[in-house]
């Protein structure tokens, strides 16, 4: 029923004095730990991505330029976005072991998928690097399932705090993937609002949530139950999310409220989607979260409310 990909060698995205470390991982591992208890899940197992993967997003000229970058010993490919030797292999692990696991979730072995990766993904545009990350994971996972599974519809709900420029980047001219965020604004990076709606076909497939400084529990599901309404017509057949929570009220890099309650509110309306349009499926990618003790009390949230919802 549950899915979950951890590996050590997510970790070995060396960033040095940066809030996007590798102790995250171990403050997600202990909320995984704390919210399934004894539950017994499958450990889903990271590959590395091909470059025919990564270009399913991503222009075949930043693949290389990143590459680049890293093998010549870049310890930067932007003011934000900070990278090691072994940056590139990280990345062609979290993007793979996101394919292998969004299979997983076709292929009905598992129910709920939680991808406990890094680098995270959803500022990475077609071809740039910004805001943390390097490749979109949830973005190229999308595209995946349209077009090598036979999907029609995909849906993409992101409640990290910062908008998911990359991933609307993406999609916004393209209808098969319907992409929404809740978000703080203004804030970083200054896209999503709420009139970016799509553009050509994608009109409509795009719908952005933004709040101000201070939003908190009740804002967070009044968007989340917005995009369940807007699913009712729109009708996925996978769901996935960008779960980034550095909306909650610790966090030191941005200004909303949310509690633990909050994320169990959210996690329960999106259950409840995916009832309705997927058979129960749902994949999380770990995006954002920068207070550790935070980031393993919301996991573990994540982690019981689906167990309650199963």
């Amino acid at each position: 029923m549950f899915g979950i990909l951890q590996d050590p060698i997510y970790e070995d995205h060396d960033t040095g004095a940066h809030p996007e470390r590798p102790e995250r991982l171990e403050a997600v591992r202990q909320g995984i730990a704390d919210g399934l208890g004894s539950i017994t899940y499958e450990s889903l197992v990271p590959v590395p991505a091909t470059t025919a993967d990564l270009e399913l997003v991503h222009d075949h000229d930043y693949v290389s330029w990143v590459r680049s970058q890293i093998e010549a010993g870049a310890t930067r490919l932007d003011a934000d976005t900070a990278v090691c030797r072994r940056s590139f292999a990280v990345s062609l692990h979290a993007v793979g072991g996101s394919l292998a696991g969004t299979d997983a979730l076709i292929e009905g072995r598992v129910r709920y998928a939680f991808f406990a990766i890094r680098p995270p993904g959803h500022h990475a545009e077609p071809d740039r690097a910004m805001g943390f990350c390097l490749f979109n994971n949830v973005a190229i996972a999308a595209r995946h399932l349209i077009q090598r599974t036979g999907l029609s519809r995909v849906a993409i709900f992101d409640f990290d705090v910062h908008h998911g420029n990359g991933t609307q980047a993406a999609f916004y001219a393209d209808p098969s993937v319907f992409y929404s965020s809740v978000h703080q604004q203004p804030f970083y990076p200054g896209t999503g609002r709420a009139d970016e709606t799509g553009t050509g076909d994608g009109l409509g497939t795009t719908l952005n949530l933004p709040y101000p400084y201070g939003a908190g529990d009740d804002e967070y599901e009044q968007a989340t139950q917005r995009f369940a309404h807007a699913m009712d017509s729109y009708r996925p057949e996978m769901l996935l999310v960008s779960a980034g929570y550095d909306a909650h009220w610790a966090d030191p890099l941005a200004g909303h409220q949310v509690t633990e309650q909050g994320y169990a509110e959210m996690i329960t309306t999106l259950t409840e989607v995916a009832r309705a349009h997927t058979g129960g499926r749902i994949g999380f990618f770990l995006e954002g979260g920068y207070n550790l003790t935070a980031l393993r009390s919301c996991v573990a949230t994540t982690m019981a409310t689906l167990a309650k919802n199963t």
